[in-house]
Formats: structure tokens, sequence, C-alpha cells
């Protein structure tokens, strides 16, 4: 089991020397994956019908801003938040933290990548319908679908999916208690004129990744996943056997 305290620790240490290159990326990854967004009061969404009701023509502006916004994040969203989660997960190892976003965009990887999301999306979309308690235990079993993504662009929809979820299975209480215990952090965002929430996420975002190197350790050795399902080459050394990733069939290293 994972230490909270560890894993933030671990995460200062990664920052350190990098934090504003991380907080530029944390903006991206926010934006594009809806990350500390704030949703609407009911009666401004009252309202808003209202509105829309008494002007058809907002009926037709709404939908195109809908379907420009659903179209960027299908197009470019994605990829952007594989490459900026790709940036973090090389930070907690302390890796080169170069061509993250190209290689979100990269041909097969781009692919890979918009089919896998969207279809977590989906699933993730309909549990909520079904349900919204479902729905959010589903969100955080599907929690590293993301971050198995920036290691293997191409495992397969179902098998990242199924990936994330054998991950998250025991793990879901206590990710959503690591998520709370940066409210602390949050609230003095808020009282430092808002703008303060975003110095916020390259701290939240970074311990985030901490957490990932966590689980797939745990994958590895309960063989929910091979090495080669993500990209990465074990080795044997004296008497370790022990793993690097980022391993692209090369021996320079």
């Amino acid at each position: 089991m994972w230490d909270r305290a560890e894993l933030k620790s671990l995460a200062k240490q990664s920052l350190k020397g990098n934090y504003w290159q991380a907080f530029c990326i944390s903006l991206v990854l926010s934006l594009v994956s809806g990350s500390g967004g704030s949703s609407g009061s009911g009666g401004t969404s009252e309202r808003t019908g209202e509105y829309i009701a008494r002007n058809p023509d907002a009926v037709i502006i709404f939908l195109a801003i809908l379907f420009l916004a659903l179209a960027f994040r299908l197009l470019l969203g994605y990829s952007l938040e594989i490459g900026a989660r790709r940036y973090f997960a090389n930070l907690a190892q302390f890796k080169n933290i170069k061509g993250y976003f190209s290689f979100a965009f990269d041909g097969s990887n781009y692919r890979g990548i918009i089919f896998t999301m969207l279809l977590r999306d989906i699933f993730s979309i309909l549990w909520t319908l079904l349900l919204f308690i479902p729905g959010i235990i589903k969100a955080y079993s599907y929690r590293m679908v993301p971050y198995i993504l920036t290691e293997n662009p191409n495992i397969g929809a179902e098998k990242a999916i199924t990936l994330s979820r054998k991950m998250m299975d025991g793990h879901k209480f206590n990710t959503f208690v690591l998520d709370i215990s940066f409210i602390g952090w949050y609230i003095l965002g808020l009282l430092a004129f808002v703008v303060g929430v975003f110095f916020v996420y390259p701290y939240f975002y970074a311990t985030e990744a901490q957490l990932y190197l966590v689980l797939r350790k745990n994958a590895l050795e309960a063989q929910y996943c091979t090495y080669e399902d993500l990209n990465l080459k074990r080795e044997f050394n004296g008497f370790d056997d022990y793993y690097r990733d980022d391993y692209n069939g090369r021996d320079d290293f």
C-alpha cells in the first residue's frame, strides 16, 4: 500500500528545477482534460434554458459551440492530454522530458490515443447516465488509462481500460482521499485572487504521476500486464530483476 505523504514528497522532488515548465504544461493539461473547471449554478442553467427557449437562434449557436468543443477534444485535446501526462510521468522518473507532445501526435500513436480515450469517455458518460455514484466510481477505475497510453498508445482500448481497472482495484477510495488532500491548497489558491489555484496544478499532476508508477509496479508484479505491454524492457542485473521504460528496441542505455 502506498503512502500519500511519500507520493507528495517524491512529487516535490521531481518539480525541483522544473516547476515553471511543469506549470505551463499543467495549464495545458487542466484546459484539455477539464480539470479545475467549475460548473454553473442551477439558477444560471435555468436562466440559460429560458433564454434559449425565447431565442431559437441560440440553439444553433449552442450546437455549433458544442460541435467545435467536441471536435477540439477529439482532434487535439486527447493527444495534448496524453502528451502532458507523458511529461509528468517522465518527470516523476527523472527522465528526459523532451518530445512529449510530438510523441502523442505521431502517426499510429495519434490514432490509438483518440480511439482509446474516446471509448473511455463514452463508457464514463454511460455509467454516469445510469447513476451518478457508479459514474464517479468508474471514473476512478479508468483514471490510469491516460498514463498507460503515455507508454503504449497502441496497447488497445479494451486492454488499456481493463488494465486501468485492475490497477485501481482496491485503490479507488485511497485515491479519492489523495485528491481531497489537496483541498487546502486549492482554498489557499482561491484566496490568492483565484489564480493561485493554477499554481497547485503542477504539484497535483506530479503526485498523480507518482501514484501511477506505484500502481504500474503493482500491476507488473501481479502479472496484470507484461513489460512489453507498456514498452518496458526488463533486464537482469545480479540478483535484481528490474525494468526500464520508454524502451523502443534500443540498447544504448
